[in-house]
């Protein structure tokens, strides 16, 4: 998946608009459509910022991340959606590899 699909995908998973997040990041919103519709790479600046304002890991969004290992998660008993907490899983696993990479061992 390239970085532009997993941008947009990021950006619909947090309900958060292309102008709320050029508020949040201070990248205009003409840069962020250039980077969501593929036509412009991202630099790693502008994905620090994007990752810290969608609230991910930097890893998710360079495709690097979590994701792709976690094939599958727990199933809900009740009927709720299963985005949010496989969202969040990731986000622990992503974590636990970073920490890891710094040399805080559990």
């Amino acid at each position: 998946m390239s970085t532009a699909s997993i941008l947009t995908n990021a950006c619909q998973e947090a309900g958060i608009s292309q102008r709320q997040l050029a508020s949040r990041t201070g990248i205009s919103q003409s840069t962020l459509s250039r980077l969501m519709s593929g036509e412009r790479s991202a630099k790693l600046t502008e994905l620090v910022l994007l990752a810290d304002a969608l609230g991910c890991p930097l890893s998710t969004l360079t495709g690097n991340g979590a994701e792709s290992r976690v094939v599958c998660t727990a199933r809900s008993t009740d009927g709720a959606d299963m985005t949010t907490m496989r969202r969040r899983l990731v986000q622990f696993v992503d974590l636990d590899a970073d920490l890891a990479d710094q040399g805080f061992l559990a």
